[in-house]
């Protein structure tokens, strides 16, 4: 295995051609840096391979470090301890967590240690089953009696309120299900989604002494004024606005609900019983493993447990967006927050769900919403850190045209491996390769590794081409996502929980902006966005995932070319005419001129390196040019048009002749392969 990226306190490690190496020079190097025990190194050991790994963020890799040293005391969850099923599910992701908040052995452990822990379970258990138990009847008397389908909408508001009573865990569980087609059906889960915001607060002056406890003094002695009443309240905690009394800048306090955690961790241990119980018929009936999916929900639910958490995935944000002048993210106020109290800057913005505030404050609606998608796309498709909750509460705009993001417990983390078949997926959307498409669902744990896609294919060939047949301006998630959640009943699909998030940011964003815009096209703004990617990013797998769209059957394809560049061009515009752009623009000068016009001089720089050492490349590009018995000359003249000021030629002569060493043992090397494999 090899490390290859650190964010969020984990490590995406990829399969190596060379295996597992463990040079014990490097690896006493690599535990000196990073003050490891013993101890603490064999449990990363397996997953270190330093030849070609990408240096780990020394900040990052403390910040881990320091969760796995508090131990047992914090109930954090060793890799070494950590069950079979934990292990499968860092494999499936591309990540190692070597520290963690759950494994099922700690639940366990937590909930069967502590005092009375047989008569709560028994007396917690009864509670469920009978709740449960009675809705469940209630919906097969419907079944008998032919009326089930009439009364789905009341159905679906007493599951709601059912939830709603049996707790915060429950609370969570249907905020779950509001994402998750391949386990329920859309109409419950309309209904479920209002647990994103609905829920009852709990007492102020609880909330109040929890703040002070973990302040360790009286709140006049910090904040001047603070609300009486709660900005928001959600299944965990709630929200209130303060002012701090030494500067007098407006924060917001968000606090965990009071004995939350005794709650959740009996909960989570009935939940893995009965998954425990139920797995045989749910993998041999819907396809899926209810252990796994009980496990990827009490790892993020424990996570939300702990503001410490949230504080630095705030921390990652604001460093991922630190030099994008269209993103607000709130700062933390480190030394007053803790596990159960965070204290952040106070966002004041327009809701995007109130359209006209938008207008009446002057925001451009088509650049926001440029803006929006664009930050969205860079969460998923560059950063590998995502907004899990971007619901309306969650996103503002600012009078400036930023776009701004609250609310940080629910992100999700998306491995470099993850992310290139995602962009794989796109490329193989756009040739219209079904049956790739359907492998890259394997790899991304949407099917069982092994699982026959032939009979998939021509349901997405079906799906796909309904959708993007109709032309760019009609295309919409909501449309393609309703057609592939009916796939989910008729193939053994199971959706990965960062999916069903990634799923659910995508669709909620896209709802926001039809909120703002019902004409707004989604793609309209993604294509321009990933064609820049495509041309520009310096990464070796996206420049072969542009080769991979400029052919088509062996056949180079003009027109895709020209297209790219002029929708990369259009992104640049659209993002450099944002009037927050424009305010930071002067400030940041030398940062931020360069995103006014899209720069293809290093991708130019790369393309004539791979033309002269590659000799595939070479030979598909020479025959490129004169293809159909003909010269494409006028082609070639079209291209060079749109590109002309994209291109600084002193820096792509003076790049080339830096190279040229470089270069030159390239091509004695592929010179030397060639001979060789002939003999």
């Amino acid at each position: 295995m090899e490390i290859c990226k650190s964010s969020y306190g984990h490590f995406f490690f990829t399969q190596t051609k060379h295996g597992i190496n463990n040079n014990n020079r490097e690896t006493s190097l690599f535990a000196k840096t990073h003050h490891l025990s013993s101890n603490q190194l064999n449990k990363l050991s397996p997953f270190l391979h330093f030849s070609t790994a990408t240096p780990i963020s020394k900040k990052s890799f403390t910040i881990l470090m320091r969760s796995g040293r508090s131990g047992s005391d914090n109930g954090i969850a060793s890799t070494s301890k950590s069950s079979s099923a934990m292990e499968q599910l860092d494999i499936e992701r591309g990540v190692c967590i070597p520290f963690r908040k759950y494994s099922p052995e700690m639940v366990r452990s937590k909930v069967l240690d502590s005092r009375g822990s047989i008569l709560s379970l028994f007396g917690r258990g009864i509670e469920i089953v009978w709740k449960l138990g009675f809705y469940w009847s209630v919906l097969v008397y419907d079944f008998l009696i032919g009326r089930d389908e009439e009364v789905v909408p009341y159905r679906a508001r007493q599951l709601r309120n059912l939830l709603c009573d049996l707790g915060p865990s429950f609370i969570k569980a249907g905020q779950v299900l509001a994402n998750r087609p391949d386990i329920i059906r859309e109409d419950y889960m309309s209904e479920l989604c209002i647990l994103q915001d609905d829920v009852p607060p709990f007492p102020n002056q609880v909330a109040f002494n929890i703040i002070e406890e973990d302040l360790g003094k009286p709140l006049e002695a910090v904040f001047s004024k603070i609300t009486s009443q709660t900005i928001a309240a959600a299944s965990l905690g709630q929200v209130y606005r303060a002012t701090l009394s030494d500067t007098g800048e407006d924060v917001a306090i968000k606090v965990l609900r009071p004995q939350i955690e005794p709650i959740i961790y009996r909960d989570l241990f009935l939940f893995r019983m009965l998954a425990s119980f139920l797995n045989g018929i749910s993998l041999q009936k819907l396809g899926c493993n209810a252990e796994l999916i009980v496990d990827e929900f009490g790892e993020k639910l424990l996570e939300e447990l702990d503001y410490t958490l949230e504080a630095r995935n705030i921390e990652d944000f604001l460093e991922n967006f630190k030099n994008d002048p269209t993103v607000k993210i709130p700062r933390v106020y480190k030394k007053l927050s803790g596990s159960r109290v965070l204290v952040m800057e106070w966002i004041d913005g327009i809701r995007c769900t109130n359209p006209q505030a938008i207008k009446e404050a002057g925001i451009d609606v088509n650049g926001f919403l440029t803006v929006g998608v664009s930050a969205a796309l860079r969460q998923l498709l560059e950063f590998g850190l995502f907004h899990g909750d971007p619901h309306p509460g969650n996103i503002f705009a600012m009078q400036d045209g930023r776009i701004a993001y609250v609310d940080f417990g629910n992100v999700a983390v998306l491995s470099q491996q993850n992310k290139q078949i995602l962009i794989d997926a796109v490329v193989h959307a756009v040739n219209e390769d079904y049956v790739e498409m359907a492998n890259d669902f394997t790899r991304l744990g949407f099917l069982a590794s092994g699982t026959d896609v032939s009979p998939i294919v021509p349901a997405l060939e079906a799906i796909w081409q309904n959708s993007s047949g109709k032309g760019l301006a009609d295309f919409n998630f909501r449309s393609v996502t309703g057609k592939f959640n009916q796939l989910v009943y008729q193939y053994p699909i199971r959706i990965p929980e960062r999916f069903s998030l990634v799923i659910r940011s995508l669709l909620t964003q896209e709802g926001i902006c039809f909120t703002l815009k019902p004409e707004f096209k989604f793609l309209e703004v993604a294509y321009p966005y990933i064609a820049k990617r495509l041309l520009t990013d310096p990464n070796p797998a996206l420049r072969e995932r542009l080769i991979q769209v400029l052919f088509k059957d062996g056949v180079f394809q003009w027109k895709r070319l020209e297209n790219l560049i002029v929708l990369a061009k259009e992104n640049v515009a659209k993002m450099s005419s944002n009037p927050a752009f424009q305010e930071k623009n002067t400030q940041k000068s030398r940062e931020m001129q360069i995103e006014r016009k899209l720069d293809l001089t290093d991708t130019i720089k790369d393309g004539a390196r791979l033309f002269i050492v590659d000799e595939g490349i070479r030979r598909q590009l020479l025959l490129a040019f004169t293809e159909d018995s003909k010269l494409h000359i006028q082609e070639l003249v079209d291209v060079y048009r749109l590109v002309q000021d994209e291109i600084d030629v002193p820096s792509v002569a003076l790049g080339m002749a830096r190279d040229l060493p470089a270069v030159t043992r390239d091509i004695m090397l592929s010179w030397s392969d060639s001979i060789l494999a002939e003999r």
